[in-house]
């Protein structure tokens, strides 16, 4: 079986900038605080966790250069991750148009996506991203779900519960699909 990294490290308690690095603190802590404050009156709490982890990701890429403005970066973050998560499909919840994120965080559209452009190269980031999920639609992407058994990629939801505990001892899928919904695999209608 084969399978993608998946879902990012849970939040660490702490500074607000715990896992950035050093150097990068000062720019996390604004693009944080920024982000939060959009998160807090738009969004969730799941989308402001991810935020703050997809900033410490980029802090980490050391030839990635975080100049301009925070507003610019916040903006490009929240819009970049809302692209993994289909947030600016209005039959999600919660729900943000591009221009109210970019209105929210007092920069242009085309400013917005310049940085979310940035950051899905760095990122290599892709809608379902597995380890961009927002945890309450993991249940709901695909990508997450498809292994590579015996040279079939199959739905491993479908597979008989012994494969499915192995792919996820092996740390290829986030739990046990048979063991969650009280079935051997997906709900079929």
């Amino acid at each position: 079986m084969t399978g993608n990294d998946r879902a990012p490290k849970a939040n660490r308690a702490g500074r607000l900038n715990a896992g950035a690095p050093m150097a990068r603190a000062g720019w996390f802590d604004e693009v944080a605080g920024l982000m939060d404050t959009f998160c807090d009156a738009r969004l969730n709490a799941e989308y402001k966790l991810h935020c703050r982890e997809m900033a410490r990701a980029l802090c980490r890429k050391r030839s990635l250069v975080l100049s301009g403005k925070s507003e610019s970066w916040a903006a490009g973050i929240v819009y970049a991750l809302g692209q993994v998560n289909f947030l600016m499909d209005p039959s999600q919840n919660p729900h943000a148009t591009s221009a109210e994120i970019a209105k929210s965080l007092g920069v242009s559209i085309s400013t917005m996506q310049a940085k979310a452009t940035t950051i899905r190269k760095a990122l290599k980031l892709f809608q379902f991203h597995p380890n961009w999920t927002l945890p309450s639609k993991v249940d709901d992407n695909p990508v997450i779900w498809l292994l590579e058994v015996n040279g079939i990629l199959m739905d491993i939801r479908r597979a008989p519960r012994d494969v499915q505990v192995l792919a996820c001892e092996k740390g290829l899928i986030p739990y046990v699909p048979g063991d969650r919904d009280g079935s051997t695999g997906v709900k079929i209608e």
